[in-house]
């Protein structure tokens, strides 16, 4: 159940499951007070709802004249906040996850309205791969054809701490030298980045899947739906934000 997604990793569930074992010591929990596929999917559906909603206004607030940087800007920082505390209390995930749901959709809708400028139809090339590939991620889970081993982890999770270490450094050397990140650009390294890491996030979603799953089966406190469905969101977040950026890269050089 190891999963990279600081939502999904092994610690929290373990520690979720043996909350649960303590409750049942004194108590007898019913399929109602546990987490199931089913109400993750609905939470799932339920933070997707408020993220749209929330990058729609952002979205129809840049068109009419606001600067969008700030809003978005002001929506990750608070929304990496919500990611920070659940990942501690994962019990108050039924309050932070809507909160980073409205947060980060602040954080989309504003990016997004700026690579429209930039990038007129952008955006719905983006929105359309990031959902196709998350369908084709899940039909190729739900039938097994793609099989979550302990190598598979090992693999996704090893590539996606390479990927987050070397945008780090990146990002630090180039704020107090002259120095250009290879991925940033339009070259074909740049390009051929961007392809990799979306990959990368993509096999982070069949990481997730069976995180939820495994959950269900361990029948976790009911909290463990808006846990799952959050960290769920997180990837999905990371997806479309790739696409974004190879999409541009690609549109560049045109």
């Amino acid at each position: 159940m190891n999963s990279n997604n600081p939502f999904l990793n092994n610690k929290t569930f373990s520690t979720a499951v043996s909350r649960k074992d303590e409750v049942h010591q004194a108590t007898i929990i019913d399929d109602n007070q546990s987490m199931t596929l089913a109400g993750t999917i609905n939470r799932s559906l339920i933070l997707f709802l408020l993220l749209t909603a929330s990058a729609t206004v952002i979205w129809w607030a840049t068109f009419n004249g606001w600067n969008p940087m700030f809003p978005a800007i002001g929506g990750a920082i608070v929304g990496l906040i919500l990611v920070v505390v659940a990942a501690f209390k994962p019990e108050y995930s039924p309050y932070l996850a809507p909160g980073y749901a409205l947060f980060e959709g602040l954080f989309i809708g504003g990016i997004s309205a700026i690579f429209e400028t930039m990038y007129p139809g952008i955006v719905v090339q983006a929105v359309g791969a990031t959902f196709v590939t998350f369908a084709v991620c899940l039909g190729l889970y739900k039938y097994k054809i793609v099989k979550v081993t302990e190598q598979f982890k090992s693999v996704v999770v090893a590539a996606t701490l390479a990927i987050a270490t070397y945008y780090i450094i990146s990002w630090l050397v180039s704020m107090f030298t002259s120095f250009t990140p290879v991925h940033h650009g339009n070259s074909m390294m740049s390009i051929g980045i961007s392809a990799f890491v979306i990959v990368i996030a993509a096999l982070n979603l069949f990481l997730d899947f069976d995180s939820i799953e495994k959950g269900a089966e361990q029948k976790m406190p009911k909290y463990m739906e808006w846990y799952g469905a959050m960290g769920l969101m997180i990837t999905l977040v990371w997806l479309y934000i790739e696409f974004l950026r190879l999409l541009s890269k690609l549109n560049s050089k045109n």
